[in-house]
Parts: C-alpha cells; sequence; structure tokens
C-alpha cells in the first residue's frame, strides 16, 4: 500500500502539475456561454461549451476593465486565460483575462484600438460635426450601384420628396479597395453642388463592414466640407465611420428620412405660418389703430392747432372790441371836433366879419384894436368879409 495522501494534499499536488503546464498557463478557449452569473462582488462567473464539452470559467473583477461587452447566454467567443485548479472544491476552471466574441478576434482589438485613439485624438468631438441641411435639394450617395441599399434611399426620397435629386456615386463598399472607392466617392460629391453627402450599405459580420472601419476613410470624412450621413449596416453595427461622420442613421431607410425634407409636411407647415403670420399681423394692425386712435385724441387734445383757434378766436374778439372803441372814439372826437369848430366860428375873425364887422390894419399890417393908436390924417386898411378898402383917418373920438 502507498503513501497516503489528504484531499488538500491531492489537490494542491494536481494544481501544480496545472501551473507547470505551459499551454495550460497561456490559453485561449472558444465555445458558448452558459450559466452566466454577474456576482455581487464584481466576478463574472461561467460557463463555456461546445457540442459535447463545457469548462466552467471566472473573471475577476480586476480583469473586467478589458471585456468590452455584456456576457450573455448563447454568445460564441473566445476566452484568453490559464486553467487552474481551485483546491477547496477539487475543481478545474479557466480564469479569464480577456474575452472577445468569436469572429471579431484581432480585427474587433484594431476596431476598438483605432476608435480609442482617434476619439482621444478629438476626430469624433461633436463640436465639430456640420448640422444637416433642413431642406436639401440634391444628394449624393455614396453606395454599390445594386442592392438595397440605393433603392431604399430613392423609395424614401420619392415617397418624402420627389423633388429632391438623387445622385449615385457607385462605389465598391466590401473587399479589397473599398475605403478607397468610398474615398473617392466621398472627394467627388465635396467638389460638386450636393447639399449632403451619404455613404452606407447593408449589414454583415464585422469583415464584411471592415471597409467602413478604415483610419483614412475617417479622417477624410470627418475633415469633408459637405456634412455626411453615415448609414453603414443596421441598427446594432457600428463603424469607424459612423463615429467620424455627422450624423449617425441606424438604416440606409433611415439616411433617407434624415436627409429628405417633407414636401407635404413642408407644405402644410408653410400654409400654417402663413396663417398664424396673417393672424399675428392683423392682430398687430389693430393694436397700432387703436394706439393710433389714443394718439390722434391726445394730439388734438394737444395739438396748436386748437390753439392756434383759441388765439384767432381771440384776435377777432379784440378786433370787434379795438373797432368799437375806435368807432366811438371817432364819433366822441367827432362831436368834440363840432364843438371846437363852433367856439372857433365865434372866435375867427373871417366869420365875425360876415356879421358885418372889418379888420382894421394899418400900412404894416398891424392890428389896430384901439381909437388911441390912430393919428389924424394916417391911412388905415380895411377888411371886410367880401373885399379890402382904404381909408383915412379925419378925425378919432373916443367913446
Amino acid at each position: 500500500m502507498g503513501q497516503i495522501s489528504s484531499v488538500s494534499q491531492v489537490n494542491m499536488y494536481i494544481k501544480n502539475m496545472f501551473m507547470r503546464d505551459y499551454k495550460l498557463n497561456d490559453i485561449s478557449v472558444k465555445g458558448e456561454i452558459s450559466n452566466c452569473k454577474y456576482h455581487s462582488s464584481g466576478h463574472i462567473y461561467f460557463t463555456i461549451k461546445d457540442k459535447t464539452s463545457q469548462l466552467s470559467c471566472v473573471m475577476f473583477a480586476s480583469m473586467r476593465k478589458n471585456l468590452e461587452f455584456k456576457l450573455e447566454e448563447g454568445q460564441s467567443v473566445i476566452v484568453d486565460g490559464n486553467i487552474s485548479v481551485y483546491e477547496r472544491d477539487g475543481k478545474y476552471q479557466l480564469y479569464a483575462r480577456n474575452i472577445t466574441k468569436e469572429g471579431f478576434g484581432k480585427l474587433y482589438e484594431e476596431y476598438e484600438k483605432l476608435k480609442k485613439r482617434l476619439l482621444e485624438e478629438g476626430l469624433f468631438d461633436k463640436s465639430k460635426k456640420r448640422k444637416i441641411p433642413a431642406y436639401a435639394a440634391k444628394i449624393g450617395v455614396v453606395t454599390a450601384r445594386t442592392g438595397a441599399v440605393i433603392q431604399d434611399i430613392c423609395n424614401v426620397s420619392n415617397r418624402r420628396n420627389p423633388y429632391v435629386q438623387i445622385i449615385l456615386y457607385p462605389a465598391k463598399v466590401q473587399g479589397t479597395g473599398a475605403a478607397e472607392t468610398i474615398i473617392k466617392g466621398i472627394k467627388y460629391f465635396e467638389k460638386t453642388d450636393v447639399d449632403t453627402i451619404i455613404i452606407g450599405r447593408g449589414g454583415g459580420s464585422i469583415e464584411d463592414l471592415w471597409a467602413f472601419n478604415d483610419e483614412k476613410l475617417a479622417r477624410v470624412i470627418a475633415g469633408c466640407k459637405k456634412p455626411i450621413i453615415s448609414a453603414v449596416g443596421h441598427e446594432t453595427d457600428t463603424t469607424i465611420a459612423d463615429y467620424a461622420a455627422d450624423l449617425r442613421a441606424p438604416t440606409p431607410s433611415a439616411a433617407a428620412e434624415l436627409a429628405v425634407y417633407s414636401y407635404r409636411e413642408t407644405v402644410i407647415a408653410l400654409r400654417e405660418a402663413g396663417h398664424s403670420l396673417r393672424w399675428q399681423m392683423e392682430n398687430i394692425l389693430k393694436i397700432k389703430k387703436l394706439k393710433l386712435a389714443g394718439y390722434i385724441t391726445v394730439i388734438q387734445h394737444e395739438s396748436p392747432k386748437n390753439l392756434i383757434n383759441d388765439r384767432r378766436m381771440f384776435v377777432a374778439d379784440m378786433q370787434e372790441k379795438m373797432e368799437n372803441l375806435m368807432r366811438q372814439k371817432l364819433v366822441s372826437s367827432k362831436h368834440q371836433l363840432e364843438l371846437y369848430i363852433q367856439e372857433m366860428k365865434g372866435l375867427s375873425p373871417l366869420y365875425k366879419l360876415q356879421g358885418g364887422y372889418a379888420y382894421v390894419s394899418d400900412e404894416s399890417g398891424r392890428n389896430i384894436k384901439s381909437v388911441d393908436e390912430l393919428k389924424k390924417g394916417e391911412q388905415i386898411n380895411l377888411a371886410f368879409k367880401d373885399g379890402y378898402a382904404k381909408a383915412v383917418i379925419s378925425s378919432k373920438k373916443k367913446a
């Protein structure tokens, strides 16, 4: 009978055997996810299986930073790690360091690395995105000449607006040289008068869509002067071109919906805008008319015309008063004048002459008022009402 060992010793011995095996310490295993459990500790426990076998796996929380997607039941994956024994349970399992979806492999890693590098470079910044024109007249499409993509875009465009022109640049969208033909299409449309460019193709595997993960294509898209809509694959497919484009559409049909404005909706919107504008203008005019009426009332109240009319009335009253006063003054003055005339008649020597009196003066024309002024033999002049005479004083006698 050989040496008796404890269970722990046996499990430790087996674990050491696993640890000494170079292949088991760096192994990649392909299988389908089963019994996946995300533990509260952050660890992930799952099983990978094929048609005949299964293998227990664990990914510790410290390794989850390398996981780019969520593990789900039925996924085909490739798990990189090492196989060792869990001594307590005597169970061997795969300790995962990295997990990728089967079919992605190196291509997916390249995709992630390029996306991360371009993102850090700022190529995908939203601030650099160009706005898609709301009313495009011409749209350039870079895609395969045959296939559902161009047909879907044309169908949606014709339905939404038959007046928008769709121009196709036939490009290779899969395989060797595809990225170069897509770049040529973009550069061609950049020199034309198209308003928007759509690049796209149908869905497929990462290999099928790989042309749209080209770095040179991403830089041409980001630097294009025309706005670009990327419509590559289906909703779940995302390429580098989607991140570089100004707008990502989940499908080619959706890209046409985003690029082509609805003629019917635009006509309805314009009609409604016209009604709204007319109503607003009428409402504004009503308000302005009310304000104008108010201003007219204020102006009429404060108008200089009223003030002028008042002054005119005042002047007219003053004129009438002055005319009355003048008439009264003239009548009074005329009456006074007549009195003066009567008085002057009484004083006038001519008036007295008419009463039989005569005006006596000496040779020099001096008026003789007294007999004392006369000398005997002196010649005097006598003025009557109807003529003149000369006389010689022969005698004088004082009364």
